[in-house]
């Protein structure tokens, strides 16, 4: 009966998906009241509102993080900062392509969201990158990479939070691996694509290309809200047991709050509005996933997945882990991070459950680039005016594929990495 509410679960959501064209969110709680139904559970409206307020804390990050992100890009801070790494580091293609791809990163990093990387940080650097003598295609290639590794760097990592949900773990002690996961493939993947491509460049143009803020601030006053934000995410770590009533929405408020006046002025309510509308697909996945897990739960559905991933032989779950994952989160990274990579987590028992996540989430990051979905992947291409995303997925699948190895190697060695990057 499992099995078929399992097969069930996943045909109507498909269904819901590709012939309904319904939101990703929508299609998950149709598939869960389903599924209940047919199960003996009738509408199980106490379960279902459990589910959807299941990750209601990354929901309330993520609002809170996309304001923020819009607000200090209204304000010029973003591309300030753009600007500098272009004139300070013109001459030195290793640290200029490094700071771009960290520059690039940032918002994925604070939000957990690829596409917010990509459609601000990467849309601003794309006529840098590409007056930078990099072809349209893997500036492109570049800013997808980037954004997804930027989704699974400290210190928002949302397919972390969500696996850590179904097995009772706490998001504690995952910023080295994280950054281990992450970063040295960022940096890496950016040189592999753009180093040979970088010449010289003509200032004016580039420069040109590049937005200015137009008001007179000091630079201490234009950053001073990302200052603040790194101040107090840093301070909420050193001194945890002092600052625990400062979540992580309520650093982001503070934050945007101090942008005021800090730069180019902004309305607050069109920015808020404009912010929440972007994030509401992805807050709205999560409330689906919630309601999803819940409901395979009461059915037993994910019993049986826990079954039969501890029953995988080695070499089988290691490939399904591979293969399985990014192909999931063609559909959803987040739903893949729990549907399969809590089961693949608990058949990994033994090995450092910290490391071992940190290896399935930047696995499961992928999906963000895999058809049909492929939401770094296809903003990417518009923001290069590249109108064949697929041409930019061929540049990225080697690096896709390199990811893949590099997050199961993690998870082979993770007792032995556990020694240096888990504290």
């Amino acid at each position: 009966m499992e099995l078929f509410l399992l097969i069930l679960m996943l045909i109507v959501f498909a269904l819901a998906v590709f012939v309904g064209k319904f939101p990703i969110g929508i299609s998950l709680a149709i598939s869960s009241v389903l599924a209940a139904f047919v199960g003996g559970f009738g509408f199980p409206l106490r379960h279902l509102v459990e589910g959807a307020f299941a990750y209601l804390d990354p929901i309330l990050i993520i609002a809170s993080a996309m304001v923020f992100m819009e607000i200090i890009k209204e304000t010029g801070a973003l591309g300030e900062i753009s600007r500098q790494i272009i004139i300070h580091l013109h001459n030195r293609p290793f640290w200029l392509l490094t700071l771009i791809t960290l520059f690039i990163m940032f918002p994925g990093m604070i939000t957990g969201l690829s596409t917010a990387a990509v459609l601000t940080t990467g849309a601003i650097v794309a006529p840098a990158l590409m007056h930078l003598g990099i072809p349209r295609v893997k500036a492109g290639s570049i800013i997808s990479m980037a954004a997804l590794y930027g989704m699974v760097a400290p210190p928002i990592n949302l397919p972390v939070m969500i696996i850590g949900g179904g097995v009772d773990m706490p998001y504690i002690g995952f910023e080295l691996p994280l950054l281990f996961a992450s970063l040295p493939l960022a940096i890496l993947v950016t040189l592999f694509l753009g180093f040979n491509h970088v010449k010289s460049m003509n200032m004016d143009k580039v420069l040109q290309d590049l937005p200015d803020i137009g008001v007179s601030r000091s630079m201490i006053r234009l950053f001073l809200p990302i200052i603040i934000l790194i101040f107090l995410m840093l301070a909420t770590r050193i001194f945890p047991s002092r600052l625990t009533a400062l979540g992580m929405p309520f650093i982001f408020v503070i934050a945007s709050l101090s942008a005021y006046r800090s730069g180019k002025n902004f309305n607050l309510f069109t920015v808020v509005k404009k912010a929440v509308k972007s994030a509401m697909p992805v807050m709205g996945i999560l409330v689906g996933i919630g309601m999803f897990i819940q409901i395979m739960s009461l059915t037993g559905v994910r019993g049986l997945l826990i079954v039969k991933a501890v029953q995988l032989p080695s070499f089988w779950l290691y490939l399904g882990i591979m293969i399985s994952l990014p192909l999931f989160g063609a559909i959803s990274s987040y739903g893949a991070s729990y549907v399969l990579g809590v089961p693949f987590l608990l058949a990994l028992l033994g090995k450092s459950e910290i490391i071992v996540a940190s290896g399935l989430t930047l696995i499961a990051s992928l999906g963000d680039l895999m058809p049909p979905t492929a939401l770094a992947g296809i903003f990417a291409a518009q923001v290069v005016n590249e109108p064949n995303y697929f041409k930019i997925l061929k540049v990225c699948l080697p690096y896709a594929i390199l990811t893949a190895v590099y997050g199961i190697g993690m998870i082979l060695l993770a007792n032995f990495l556990a020694k240096f990057f888990v504290v």
